[in-house]
């Protein structure tokens, strides 16, 4: 097949324009064309008055050879690549040892299908609940102020990003067409087809949740076994390799561990820290959740086409670099969607944003966060964990300042720009649950991150029309944008110190999203798989 890239078209045009389209890059007639395939399709806003639709399309033709060599010079034609994934290994019959997946988010889960697929029948440790009664602990604390420890937002299965935007696109280097895998077993398991060439697709939490039961029903099919409220307690660690786990009082062995936690599992932390596993600090951003109406986004993007089917609820991303050596950006944005409480400890208030598939809500919220080092944690580096307590110690503040019964502090931008406590609402009603208590946020982080972000806002308001509104709403605080720690593995995707094992997506560092993670949980896999057939 040929691929061909840069075909525009108008936002409104019909099918038959596309074929069309596709014969005039050609310069064929439609007896050469068998059949096409859209692999993507992106709008191009930069003109608001003349928006376009971007495709790029795979076509079969009778004589391909003839038709490429005709069209060598033709920009934006070549050959279709070779997208389809190749298992890398199979389990002999009779293998015993079984490897072990602690963690069940998006790396976790394609870790698990990918070596269950090879017939390596993974032990997958969930500490969480099994989805929908995970769902019910969630919504315990969004519509009563309980908070479970062990099932929320942060743990449970499907990960953080069930309980999101559901965004499934990356920045990532992909040579292998890994995402293309990650995206076909999500259609497999129920998404939308249109997740495999919409150019920025995202399935939302109610679809996630089905989802993520059919991909755990295969993987048990496959002879993987699923295990929920199962926090691993311990990690037995000998002559530098891991020969098991202890979780509820039984030691489950095995010599090839992958480590999927994700981004809060500080417990799990600090006890690889103590078994001496490897870790380091590392850089990550803090900030706070911003609502605007999501009518002034979409206005703001694609002027008199907002609310066009086609484009749904537009989206942004933002960046600021300030006076004061900061970086300030937008985070997770969150069409049509709500910030929602996700934290995972006691006595602390965390935010993110989560869509549904509809992207249907009256406000859009992202994060607006500030880029910090090391360097700016007490502690550091003697502490490498310092990062974990430095976000504590801020969600501890944000808890303290929302009333202390889980009610995230809030602000209108106009009254945090002017330095001045808020007192009551405006236009935007703040979508947090399970409430916002109005305050000053002056106080909710460091000096400087206040600082940089009282700068950035009117800034990043010269690229978003309207961004710094006054009855916008600031809700703190958004403090895990990504893991604290790394831990540090080489080439071989083993700890550089523990052999056996794997760290692997968000809460190693080796990911930032749920396509990235879910890329990763395959690498990992393929790793394991070849580990295991090595020690034969």
């Amino acid at each position: 097949m040929l691929r061909l890239t840069e075909i525009k078209l108008p936002l409104d045009h019909d099918d038959a324009a596309l074929h069309a389209a596709i014969l005039a890059r050609l310069d064929a007639n439609a007896s050469e064309l068998l059949r096409y395939s859209v692999f993507k399709r992106s709008p191009d806003a930069r003109k608001r008055s003349d928006i376009k639709l971007i495709y790029t399309v795979d076509v079969e033709l009778r004589d391909e050879p003839a038709v490429l060599a005709r069209l060598q010079d033709v920009p934006h034609i070549t050959r279709t690549p070779d997208m389809s994934y190749r298992f890398v290994a199979q389990a002999p019959a009779g293998l015993s040892e079984r490897p072990i997946i602690i963690g069940f988010g998006p790396c976790g889960i394609l870790a698990a299908l990918t070596l269950a697929q090879m017939g390596f029948r993974p032990i997958v440790l969930e500490r969480g609940k099994a989805v929908r009664e995970r769902t019910q602990d969630t919504w315990g604390l969004w519509r009563k102020n309980k908070l479970n420890p062990e099932s929320n937002v942060q743990f449970g299965e499907g990960g953080a990003g069930t309980f999101s935007d559901g965004k499934l696109y990356s920045q990532i280097k992909d040579p292998r067409f890994l995402g293309r895998k990650v995206l076909a077993e999500f259609v497999k398991a129920g998404a939308p087809e249109e997740i495999l060439w919409i150019n920025r697709p995202h399935i939302g939490t109610f679809r996630l949740v089905g989802m993520v039961e059919k991909m755990r029903a295969e993987i048990i099919a496959l002879g993987g076994e699923i295990r929920f409220e199962s926090r691993v307690e311990d990690i037995v660690i000998e002559d530098g390799g891991v020969r098991g786990v202890q979780v509820n009082g039984e030691y489950l062995p095995s010599r090839h561990v992958v480590l999927a936690v994700g981004h809060s599992a500080r417990d799990t932390f600090q006890m690889l820290h103590g078994r001496g596993v490897h870790i380091e600090a590392k850089p990550f951003s803090i900030g706070f959740r911003i609502e605007h109406p999501q009518s002034l986004i979409d206005e703001c993007r694609y002027g008199a086409a907002a609310g066009h089917p086609i484009l749904g609820a537009a989206d942004y991303k933002l960046v600021h670099h300030c006076k004061n050596g900061r970086s300030v950006y937008s985070f997770c944005m969150c069409p049509g969607g709500t910030v929602v409480a996700a934290t995972s400890e006691e006595g602390r208030v965390v935010t993110n944003g989560m869509s549904q598939y509809s992207r249907n809500e009256r406000n859009a919220n992202a994060g607006i966060v500030v880029g910090i080092n090391p360097e700016d944690f007490p502690g550091y580096p003697e502490n490498p964990l310092a990062g974990m307590d430095f976000q504590r110690h801020w969600e501890s503040r944000a808890f303290e300042l929302g009333g202390r019964n889980y009610n995230a502090p809030a602000q209108l931008v106009g009254d945090f720009l002017a330095g001045r406590p808020s007192t009551k609402l405006g236009e935007v009603e703040p979508s947090y649950k399970p409430g916002v208590t109005l305050t000053d946020l002056a106080t909710a982080l460091p000096d400087y991150a206040i600082t940089a972000l009282r700068e950035a806002i009117p800034a990043l308001a010269r690229q978003i029309r309207g961004y710094d509104m006054p009855d916008a709403v600031l809700t703190g605080v958004e403090t895990r944008t990504s893991s604290p720690i790394r831990i540090r593995r080489g080439a071989d995707y083993q700890s550089v110190n523990t052999r056996g094992l794997y760290p692997a997506g968000e809460g190693a560092s080796y990911a930032g999203g749920i396509l990235s993670a879910a890329v990763d949980g395959i690498e990992v896999a393929e790793a394991v798989a070849l580990s295991i057939l090595e020690a034969q």
